[in-house]
């Protein structure tokens, strides 16, 4: 038994202070600010610090400058050390039929050693999506018409561990790779990305599961009906469809998303329906010169000097947020951790609740992780 003491508890909308959590067999035994130790338990003192669900990254490519299909087993270790405790790798466009099954097949065989505890799924960032948005977009072998004999291996290999589909809703025939998606895992999500879909191309999805847009204001076009006015595309539609969660890439200096557009999304979505991702990936590009990009040390570019994702991992978008929103450490975990897991249906995660898996992280009034707990075990 492991029992965490002196700690503030993060729980979906309020603080409890000089508390205790109790972990026994990998669940939440118990927690409150009058918990009894019992004789022969670990016991971690947090030192006043914060306690709250482990992070749940649903959308990120690699680690340490490594993708995750490459080295699944040190990514993870990488991940975990951050208090990424649930993670989905993000499985991109650029690859080939043949390299999105041998990326599925070695991520399914990691998994299957039991020995990368926080890999629970894959996002599919494709096949799927509009060839003019998005990094390395010249390398996009799925330019052409949808046809089922080349997605049913993809879809097929994945099975139920694809929780998440991202589609541009604009692409002919995409309805047709929904349908079939959705048949071989009816639990899996539809993310609108890299796309420059009409609000009324979305909102004909939301039936199959639409309830995700992909890293919100990156790699999204602009609808023009009338010359010089604008009119309401992929952004637009995230923030007026209560049912769809809004992905945030929050860097540094605010550049995937400005810290004035993060704080209008956490205004009008409210506090249920933002998630933190990092989308790290891997780029050889410099830093562009000039002074546009200064500090922008967390955020990868091509050799084309575009950005490609980020160097972040989940813990770092958190002080980002903090940071450039003011959001408490309550909103954060809510952000990484709960609304993560309430997209995905993990109802035993994302929160700290008797007989939930014992993820939890341990962190300072900034957000920098002290110590990892993965199915109650310290990291």
């Amino acid at each position: 038994m492991l029992a965490i003491t002196n700690c503030i508890l993060v729980m979906t909308d309020h603080y409890i202070y000089d508390a205790t959590v109790l972990i026994e067999d990998g669940k939440i035994l118990d927690f409150g600010r009058k918990v009894q130790i019992p004789e022969g338990a670990t016991v971690l003192d947090a030192k006043g610090k914060y306690v709250g669900p482990g992070l749940i990254d649903i959308h990120t490519h690699a680690a340490d400058n490594v993708l995750i299909q490459e080295d699944p087993f040190k990514t993870s270790e990488v991940l975990l050390s951050h208090g990424v405790t649930d993670v989905l790798p993000a499985l991109y466009y650029s690859m080939n039929t043949a390299e999105y099954l041998e990326a599925i097949q070695t991520l399914k065989d990691a998994m299957a050693t039991g020995k990368v505890n926080n890999i629970i799924g894959f996002y599919m960032e494709g096949p799927y999506l509009n060839p003019k948005y998005g990094a390395n977009r010249e390398n996009n072998p799925w330019k052409g018409p949808i046809d089922k004999a080349d997605y049913e291996q993809i879809v097929d290999a994945a099975g139920d561990l694809a929780k998440v589909w991202c589609i541009a809703p604009e692409r002919e025939n995409i309805e047709a790779f929904v349908r079939y998606a959705k048949a071989k895992n009816p639990d899996s999500v539809f993310s609108v990305a890299h796309s420059e879909a009409s609000p009324e191309q979305i909102e004909a999805l939301l039936k199959y599961g639409l309830s995700l847009a992909t890293h919100h204001t990156n790699a999204t076009g602009m609808l023009q009906k009338y010359p010089e006015c604008r009119s309401a595309c992929v952004d637009e539609a995230a923030l007026y469809n209560n049912c769809i969660y809004t992905e945030l890439i929050c860097d540094t200096v605010g550049i995937h998303v400005d810290p004035y557009m993060l704080r209008l999304v956490k205004k009008i979505k409210g506090d249920d329906r933002i998630i933190l991702i990092a989308d790290a990936f891997v780029a050889g590009g410099p830093i562009p010169d000039g002074d546009l990009y200064e500090g922008a040390i967390d955020i990868n570019f091509d050799f084309a000097g575009e950005i490609a994702g980020s160097k972040m991992i989940l813990d770092g978008a958190c002080q980002n947020m903090v940071k450039h929103t003011g959001a408490s450490i309550c909103q954060v975990f809510k952000y990484a951790s709960t609304n993560p897991a309430t997209l995905l249906g993990l109802a035993d995660r994302g929160r700290i609740e008797r007989g939930n898996v014992a993820n939890l992280v341990i962190v300072d009034h900034l957000f920098h992780v002290e110590n990892v707990v993965l199915h109650g075990k310290l990291v």
